[in-house]
């Protein structure tokens, strides 16, 4: 179902697909303020409808490998931006990159769609496409297909993206300010060409309104061109940080680099081992003619150092619009929360705690919407960190993810290895595991009223079995369930009573608890109590 923002004639329609992730939830208030009309295809249009934008756009069901959604997405398209790909997908991602964008380029041509803008990544001049790394063998890919679909095209490549948020910037950040003394991977002696965000934005919302001759590709970079040692040293000096001993050790594969990765960042090994893949190569541009049909005005392209000090000032402010956990994990659970009759027959396991809270909705709700990140889960903190490892070394995200703000959530937000599903302000938060499990998981918390006029809170865990292994897992945590879903219960009450509701600069308020009441189990076929379908605006971002 598409929601339409007011009518308006005589401007661009643009498509944004990927307007749930990094850059794509960046681009779209660019593209309004530059006075184009925008429509966001999204698998989940609801993740879309708290963002700032979303009263101002049209969202519409689909999926880019889905040709009869896209004929629906693509009517009256003028400018298509292809902003998805399949980083961190496993094994086949190639295959579903080269048939996404296949479906999206025969569409686009099909529909008179005057001209596809895609942002994929700067490749190196004197390496073979068959020899790159399969992720950046596949962006290379999925723009020659784009460039070959008879619509004209713009391919942006561009190198590592520095802003508030980025998987590039967080991995950065990360290692130098944890590490004072690093054993590094050798490709920290490569040269890269980094670009700042706001630089990549500019370009992409430029690209709009290019001439119809022109198709190709363009790279696009900032004026400083850096080894990733060099990086780390200037992010030190930026950041105030004591200057970094990196000691760069050859025998660090990409796959044991992205474990390390993995282990010192919040960036997943998944996602880090494509990044780290990238470094091995040396990927500076060959050229600066976008500025030809896009001229960079005084002041740009940003200098690396200045986008440095834009990143970490959004950071410091909470003022991060978009991360790169925005988007939602290749493979990760979608399904909605279990209702009758779509899951009749099957078993679902639930965890239920009420408690009376001595603090009015209000106050309660604070503490719930709080809850996360820095902010902790208000329980056993030790069985947390545990199975936030242990997701890890599954090679899921584990808890770091932490949140995009420290007050607010919205509905598609990363949460630790939870994502936001539902939120009904001032009383429901719905989250949905995307730890690795052998099932799928839900967790609620409730703010409410009892029929006294007393101040309710209701907490639901819940797990959908995958097989025995499902049925096992459910059945061995089972007993510490007391310890970690009471003591958040009742700890969460305590902190609402005591007026303890979340700061924004956040900080740790996990306690360890035990108590609690007893796991329940009962059948989908019968409907779960309350439960229900679930149904930064400003200049560019640093």
């Amino acid at each position: 179902m598409a929601t339409h923002p007011p009518a308006a004639s005589g401007r661009t329609l643009c498509l944004v697909t990927g307007a749930g992730g990094y850059i794509g939830g960046r681009l779209v208030p660019e593209l309004l303020d530059a006075g184009h009309r925008v429509r966001c295809l999204a698998r989940t249009p609801s993740h879309l409808r708290d963002h700032p934008w979303a009263d101002r756009v049209e969202i519409v069901r689909g999926d880019v490998t889905d040709a009869a959604g896209l004929r629906d997405a693509f009517r009256d398209v003028e400018v298509a931006y292809y902003l998805v790909h399949s980083m961190g997908a496993g094994h086949g991602f190639e295959e579903t990159d080269r048939r996404a964008a296949r479906t999206f380029a025969e569409e686009a041509r099909a529909a008179g769609v005057r001209r596809i803008v895609y942002l994929g990544g700067l490749t190196p001049a004197d390496v073979p496409e068959g020899e790159l790394s399969p992720h950046l063998r596949s962006r290379a890919e999925v723009g020659r297909i784009l460039l070959e679909s008879g619509v004209p095209t713009t391919v942006l490549r561009a190198a590592v993206v520095i802003g508030s948020g980025s998987a590039s910037f967080e991995m950065l950040r990360y290692l130098t300010e944890r590490l004072p003394v690093m054993v590094t991977p050798s490709w920290v002696g490569t040269r890269v060409q980094p670009i700042a965000v706001r630089d990549v934005l500019r370009y992409l919302v430029g690209s709009a309104r290019m001439p119809e001759d022109v198709s190709r590709t363009f790279d696009i970079g900032g004026p400083d061109v850096l080894t990733y040692h060099d990086m780390m040293i200037r992010y030190a000096q930026v950041a105030g940080l004591r200057r970094r001993l990196i000691l760069p050790v050859p025998m660090l594969t990409p796959g044991l680099s992205s474990q390390w990765i993995g282990l010192v960042t919040p960036v997943p090994a998944s996602l880090a081992r494509p990044l780290a893949e990238s470094l091995r190569y040396e990927v500076v541009c060959a050229e600066h003619d976008i500025a030809d049909h896009v001229p960079d005005p005084p002041g740009t392209p940003v200098p690396f150092d200045e986008a440095l000090t834009l990143a970490l000032q959004r950071v410091q402010e909470a003022r991060v619009t978009t991360r790169w956990s925005s988007a939602s994990l290749a493979g990760a659970p979608s399904d909605p929360l279990p209702t009758d009759p779509d899951w009749a027959g099957g078993s679902l396991y639930t965890d239920e705690r009420e408690r009376t809270v001595d603090a009015g909705p209000q106050a309660l709700w604070q503490v719930i919407e709080g809850i996360g990140g820095e902010n902790g889960w208000y329980s056993f903190p030790l069985a947390w960190a545990v199975r936030g490892w242990f997701d890890r070394l599954a090679g899921g995200v584990g808890l770091r993810r932490g949140r995009r703000d420290a007050q607010r959530l919205r509905v598609g937000d990363a949460l630790d290895f939870w994502r936001v599903e539902e939120i009904e302000p001032g009383s429901l938060l719905r989250l949905r595991a995307e730890m690795r499990l052998p099932g799928l998981a839900w967790l609620e918390m409730r703010a409410e009223r009892d029929a006294e006029g007393r101040t309710r809170y209701r907490q639901r865990a819940l797990f959908h079995p995958r097989g025995l292994a499902g049925q096992a897992y459910w059945w061995s945590v089972s007993p510490f369930h007391a310890v970690v879903f009471g003591g958040m219960a009742r700890n969460i009450a305590r902190t609402a009573e005591k007026g303890g509701g979340i700061s924004s600069g956040g900080g740790s308020v996990g306690r360890r608890s035990v108590g609690g009441r007893s796991v329940g189990r009962r059948s989908v076929g019968r409907r779960a109590s309350g439960s229900r379908p679930p149904g930064d605006a400003g200049p560019p971002h640093p």
